[in-house]
């Protein structure tokens, strides 16, 4: 039997949402934007889901855009967004250990002329509402900053810096990937003081395919899709309503007991730092006050894809870091202030609704055999 520690990448989708999504292809099959019986039930199912999040993150629900994921709501916010005043701004802040969907993004936006500041973390890896605050100035057009670091778990002070330039300058946007963070961490869209926010379906036990973007009302976003005019106008095409209702049903799922999870996960994550404790020359990157969901570590001596592989031969599945980076050498590591021989060991171990403490177990029990191993064998 396999287990699964690499819910960063993608989670198992929840029973739940599996029923919702074969009984939604099965008997609810109709689009959304006809007229007749059939597409009404669909538009209804559509418009549950939106008030469904909406709640959990207590926004308005027709604020509420459904996208193909958190890389089409990130570029939609950050490519969307700028330039549409009368007079363009020209600045962006963000940091340096985004994700790749805004941060290339951004380098776009970098080539039309824009001034992007990306905020690295200081020695202790850390980054400051106020060095984001004071990054800022009045030609600034958008502030993105992520609420949880997909590769070290790090929270960003996303409430206190939002908060801070919307206090300084009112029309400056504020833009979250809050994708690791949702269902995980909760949040209100008035206490992040955020314009708007990314979520994505297959990060909380949903399907992939599907995400949405909250944009507050009175935002002005470019469309990057055009054609039959659905979500308003902002992202045509025919609703996807399978995944829609398998995302909501996962919302819905979740909802019941984000605290509790969060508490087992502190749990599982502390038992686990205890045990790896035990082993010579690991180090863990994360910070002791890091989402607990993300334990993002190395083991100098052994390359992060031997280590994967050896795992993998245990039937115990962890990552080296951003899925979307396909092992490549982590920047974002680079930026959190990480050596080479670090960054080449690191590990991501991230949990998941279903982790328990005997999945940890085995995983440090396989790391401490990887070292004794590997390492005797050089």
């Amino acid at each position: 039997m396999s287990i699964y520690l690499d819910n960063a990448a993608t989670t198992k989708p929840c029973r739940e949402a599996v029923k919702a999504i074969y009984d939604c292809l099965d008997s609810n099959y109709g689009n959304p934007s006809s007229l007749h019986h059939e597409g009404v039930r669909a538009q209804i199912a559509v418009d549950e889901v939106r008030k469904m999040i909406g709640r959990t993150i207590a926004a308005d629900p027709e604020c509420i855009y459904f996208t193909s994921g958190a890389t089409e709501s990130n570029n939609l916010a950050v490519l969307g967004s700028v330039g549409n005043g009368g007079k363009k701004k020209n600045r962006i802040v963000s940091t340096a250990v985004e994700h790749p969907s805004v941060d290339r993004a951004l380098s776009r936006l970098e080539e039309k002329g824009f001034e992007v500041v990306r905020i690295a973390p200081d020695k202790n890896g850390n980054i400051s509402h106020e060095r984001i605050i004071n990054a800022v100035d009045s030609n600034t057009a958008l502030v993105s900053i992520m609420l949880v670091n997909n590769e070290t778990g790090y929270i960003m002070p996303v409430r206190r810096a939002f908060y801070g330039i919307k206090k300084l300058y009112p029309g400056c946007l504020t833009h979250c990937d809050a994708v690791q963070g949702y269902m995980k961490i909760p949040f209100k869209v008035s206490e992040l003081s955020a314009d708007m926010v990314s979520l994505s379906g297959h990060k909380i036990c949903g399907p992939k395919g599907i995400g949405a973007l909250y944009v507050r009302k009175g935002i002005h976003i470019k469309p990057r899709t055009f054609g039959g005019g659905q979500e308003k106008g902002l992202r045509s095409g025919t609703e996807n309503v399978p995944m829609i209702v398998g995302m909501g049903a996962a919302v819905k799922a979740l909802s019941r007991d984000i605290n509790e999870r969060y508490s087992k996960a502190q749990e599982l994550k502390a038992m686990f730092l205890k045990k790896i404790s035990e082993l010579e020359n690991v180090t863990v990157n994360s910070s002791e006050d890091a989402s607990p969901y993300i334990i993002n570590i190395s083991v100098p001596g052994i390359r992060s894809e031997i280590m994967l592989h050896f795992l993998e031969e245990r039937g115990i599945y962890i990552s080296s870091g951003s899925a979307c980076s396909k092992g490549e050498k982590s920047s974002v590591l680079k930026s959190f202030g990480l050596c080479d021989e670090l960054v080449d060991s690191a590990l991501r171990i991230s949990l998941g609704r279903e982790t328990i403490g005997a999945d940890l177990s085995a995983l440090a029990e396989g790391i401490g055999d990887a070292r004794k191993s590997l390492l005797k064998a050089k």
